[in-house]
């Protein structure tokens, strides 16, 4: 009977009915539609409401009611509810908000990562998306700043002005500064999301969006073809910049640069996909490998092994067809790169993405009020999530500390206090100004893997807040050991500083710690060879 009423009865009806329900009206009120429909424009695009749709579909497809409540989280923590077939937002709502313990494998959350790893090739998409008439990049194309004299090319693993990220923010800098420069930007992706490089055998499109506008889908050759057409190969300042090649391959982005004149540019050390397919260099997604040689057995145990070779050689071919300067945004990093391959860079450079100036001293707070720790972010497994969750869980009723989460989607199950926060390139010191609002004493940057950069430690010091953060952590725990702003422990002696309490010598009382402004680089563009370009 439900299957024909589905069938028969249209979904705006069905949604009236509905409404008479009751856990309609339990859930309608902690309900987020504006959060929904930003979230899940495919639900926008139907015109269907949005709570209706949750209630309906939404919540068995794994999609989140409102950013302090994630659906997964809660039936993960829950596994009664999961068998119930309970909508688990109403039952959060009408089992009095609980939190939980966290579930975890007793060998640790690294076990439970590995139980559900995939292996690299259940993860690629191979069936190439349409692609668009050659026409429309052609008309795109015209439409330029400055008649394609003055053109800046980038490539990177997805579109920077549809993504929210560090790099997306990091490239909308670089076009914003294009833009102001009165310059064409042309930026390449691939159309779907590729996690590995793309051979020049395998069938790919790119995505394309010139002048900060995405102009449609289409295959390299294309690009090559009608860029040359339109623009020649003769210009003025003309520049390109690699961020990723992660969904291309190394023949067609050298084959799209000559078909404007290019052959010297920069390539960026955003992680290390030029080292291996495993770009955050994770062996099995849960342990830093530190790029042993291509030949060690280590990789024979790693999902990433199989596919480390494809990575080496596509990166070779970009070096051999292609000048390069290696750029990379800390020191740490570049240091590790150049110590791990032989790949032929023309020069290297080193331009942190942002930097510190000191403003005033941080507003005094009361000495015995309880610590205050954050984790700012998206919480997944790979930026130390879990372990913020450990944490929070057993000392969320620790009277000496009260734990914070700010980021776009929270955990309603854990015993943290959640502040939405979205950064983007309208309101770039989003993060920053929460954690100072909030008084944060500490915050929590643990990523797993090597970071080349963090925009969060240098958000969360600008706000007056301490780092805290593991050996492992890259550019992180260098950053803290280089300017002192926090402490650089292992996961065994953080859980001893909270248990003792020594990690109370962070707070703000007893630090007076400075607040200091975020100045940002427009990467590419302030490197000096193309500034003076």
């Amino acid at each position: 009977m439900k299957k024909l009423l589905a069938a028969v009865v249209p979904l705006r009806l069905r949604g009236r009915l509905r409404r008479l329900h009751g856990d309609h009206a339990i859930a309608a009120g902690a309900f987020d539609a504006a959060f929904y429909l930003r979230t899940y424009p495919d639900v926008a695009e139907v015109g269907v409401d949005p709570l209706d749709h949750f209630m309906t579909y939404g919540w068995r497809e794994g999609r989140d009611p409102s950013p302090d409540f994630s659906v997964a989280a809660y039936l993960d923590a829950f596994p009664e509810v999961a068998s119930s077939g309970v909508n688990p937002f109403v039952h959060y709502l009408t089992s009095g908000r609980p939190t939980a313990a966290r579930r975890e494998s007793p060998y640790g959350f690294r076990y439970d990562v590995i139980e559900r790893l995939k292996p690299v090739d259940d993860r690629i998409r191979r069936e190439p998306d349409p692609v668009d008439p050659d026409a429309e990049l052609a008309a795109a194309l015209l439409q330029s700043r400055g008649r394609l004299a003055h053109l800046h090319v980038t490539f990177s693993h997805d579109d920077y002005s549809a993504n929210v990220g560090g790099l997306q923010f990091a490239i909308g800098r670089e076009a914003a500064r294009q833009a102001q420069l009165g310059r064409d930007h042309l930026h390449l992706f691939p159309s779907h999301p590729w996690p590995v490089v793309r051979t020049a055998g395998e069938p790919g499109v790119l995505g394309v969006v010139w002048n900060g506008q995405h102009v449609g889908c289409f295959e390299a050759a294309t690009i090559a073809r009608v860029l040359g057409d339109v623009a020649g190969t003769e210009g003025g300042a003309r520049t390109f910049a690699i961020h990723s090649l992660l969904g291309h391959s190394a023949d067609e982005t050298a084959d799209i640069l000559a078909a404007v004149g290019l052959n010297q540019g920069v390539f960026w050390l955003h992680d290390f996909a030029s080292l291996c397919a495993g770009f955050h260099l994770l062996r099995n997604d849960v342990e830093d490998c530190g790029a042993p040689p291509p030949d060690s057995a280590a990789c024979d145990v790693c999902v990433y092994g199989p596919w480390r070779q494809r990575h080496l050689a596509e990166h070779a071919r970009l070096f051999e067809r292609l000048g390069l300067t290696v750029a990379a945004p800390s020191r740490v990093t570049l240091d590790f790169w150049v110590r791990s391959t032989h790949l032929p860079a023309r020069g290297t450079v080193v331009l942190p993405h942002a930097t510190l100036a000191p403003r005033e001293p941080a507003a005094a707070v009361p000495e015995d009020r309880p610590l205050r720790i954050a984790y700012a972010g998206l919480p997944v497994t790979h930026k130390g999530w879990p372990l913020f969750a450990r944490l929070a869980s057993r000392f969320g009723e620790d009277a000496r500390y009260q734990f914070h989460h700010l980021g776009a989607r929270g955990d309603a199950t854990l015993p943290a206090t959640f502040t939405p926060v979205s950064a983007g390139a309208a309101n770039p010191l989003a993060m920053r100004d929460a954690l100072h609002a909030a008084e944060i004493d500490i915050t929590l940057v643990w990523p797993l893997c090597r970071e080349t950069f963090s925009f969060v430690a240098h958000e969360a010091v600008s706000a007056g807040s301490a780092v805290v953060t593991g050996p492992d952590s890259g550019n992180v725990q260098a950053f803290v050991r280089e300017t002192g702003h926090g402490l650089v422990l292992d996961e065994a002696a953080l859980m001893a500083a909270f248990e003792t309490g020594t990690i109370l010598e962070l707070g703000r009382a007893r630090r007076r710690p400075m607040l200091y402004d975020l100045a940002y680089s427009a990467l590419t563009l302030d490197l000096p060879a193309v500034a003076d370009a």
